[in-house]
């Protein structure tokens, strides 16, 4: 399905339009989602289900072989893949990245950490009993992410205990890529009522302008 944004600011030129292909329940696909959505960028977002093989067709493995989504094409016919590459690009000169040059390091830490120590098991536990309803041959791995998880989950909760974002006072793509997989850990068993410094910081993303939900009617 596509879906065509109409806003304001529009620096790919008013003749064309990037393409953005992901499904908007993914978070790595729902973080380039709300990244458009808060910079107000002018796009057409066009669903695919990996579940039912759309990622496999041979036109979108001409867009990314990997055969994941997101996936973006810009109206000159460039390609790039990966979540926090597409909105790395999406963000370039916006308030979204930050401007002193260690704030930037940290954010590229924070983002990294994302990646390697946080989608791994968050995401992966809310794959397993949201998506496949706790298959019993994946219990275990389950239960490795619950306890990788939840140490994850401390490790933010101390760091926001002391500053309202991850990196600097403003939202950056640090926060981004965080808060797609982490505001909805409920669906893969972690309980956030143990970490009430994140469960603020929900909130205050929430309630930036422009904010845009994970689910929309696709």
């Amino acid at each position: 399905m596509q879906i065509s944004r109409s806003v304001a600011r529009d620096f790919f030129g008013a003749a064309h339009i990037m393409k953005i292909y992901g499904h908007i329940k993914s978070g790595n696909c729902y973080k380039v989602y709300l990244t458009a959505e808060l910079l107000g960028l002018r796009y057409d977002w066009i669903t695919l289900d990996n579940s039912k093989g759309e990622t496999q067709t041979a036109k979108f493995l001409a867009i990314n072989p990997n055969g994941k989504v997101p996936a973006m094409v810009l109206p000159d016919g460039r390609r790039l893949a990966e979540s926090n590459a597409i909105i790395a690009f999406l963000a370039d000169g916006s308030h979204l990245i930050p401007q002193d040059r260690f704030e930037y390091a940290q954010m590229l830490q924070w983002m990294f950490f994302e990646q390697y120590s946080h989608e791994p098991y968050i995401a992966v536990a809310r794959f397993i009993q949201f998506y496949q309803n706790m298959p019993a041959e994946r219990q275990a791995e389950y239960d490795t992410c619950q306890i990788k998880g939840n140490a994850t989950l401390r490790l933010m909760d101390h760091h926001l205990s002391t500053r309202p974002y991850f990196v600097g006072t403003s939202m950056s793509l640090a926060d981004i890529a965080l808060f797609a997989y982490t505001h909805v850990a409920d669906q893969g068993g972690f309980d956030l009522s143990q970490f009430p410094h994140i469960q603020d910081w929900i909130k205050r993303i929430q309630a930036t302008p422009k904010f845009a939900p994970m689910l929309f009617d696709d």
